[in-house]
């Protein structure tokens, strides 16, 4: 008997625990593919984005490691609307390049569920959601996701507070999904047993 591939779109605001949950399925058998991991490679040392960004920002927003310097891009794109698009019109191309090439490794692997973690999913419009059977979102409150985030980061309530604004809102992420796993107040079992129960979907 053939089983069918499903490509799932995996998807949450900062801090809610969508990594967690990308963690389970893959304990299950999916094939995790990580699109902030590829986007953070991209403008790690020697990264196949660094020589455009060079070009469109210059120097400047390089750190000592060669790496792009996060925190200054951010200020930039916080005060400069038009660096954002710039910045997505040299990372998207690249992350949608190594994302298919990744889908394809794990295609040919025997793998028959693909997760995409993507956490700005929703913002990207059709980008994502053509390319996807389902969209889970990984949900909780704005202030259990910037509690979080401040424990994990460090980052001031106020920074964190800026991220969590370029982001979707809580109500644009729940009307694109498919599915909606609730992490409030869980502990990591509980979490757990909400992703077992989704994954049987998949034939997990």
């Amino acid at each position: 008997m053939t089983h069918r591939t499903w490509r799932i779109g995996l998807t949450g605001g900062i801090g809610s625990g969508k990594s967690t949950v990308a963690g389970f399925l893959a304990r299950r058998g999916a094939a995790v593919i990580d699109a902030d991991a590829i986007s953070r490679g991209l403008t790690a040392p020697g990264g196949r984005a660094i020589e455009a960004i060079i070009r469109t920002f210059g120097h400047v927003m390089l750190g000592p490691d060669g790496a792009m310097n996060r925190q200054a891009m951010r200020e930039r794109i916080f005060n400069d609307p038009h660096a954002k698009l710039q910045l997505e019109h040299i990372i998207h191309p690249l992350v949608s390049q190594i994302t298919a090439e990744e889908a394809q490794a794990a295609l040919q692997s025997g793998y028959r569920v693909l997760v995409f973690d993507v956490p700005l999913l929703v913002e990207s419009g059709d980008r994502w959601r053509k390319q996807v059977d389902r969209v889970i979102v990984v949900d909780c409150d704005t202030e259990t996701q910037k509690q979080r985030v401040m424990a994990r980061s460090g980052l001031a309530s106020e920074e964190v507070e800026r991220i969590m604004a370029q982001q979707a809102t809580r109500s644009q992420r729940l009307a694109c999904a498919d599915a909606v796993l609730v992490n409030q107040g869980l502990s990591f079992d509980e979490l757990d047993a909400q992703v077992a129960q989704l994954a049987t979907d998949f034939g997990l």
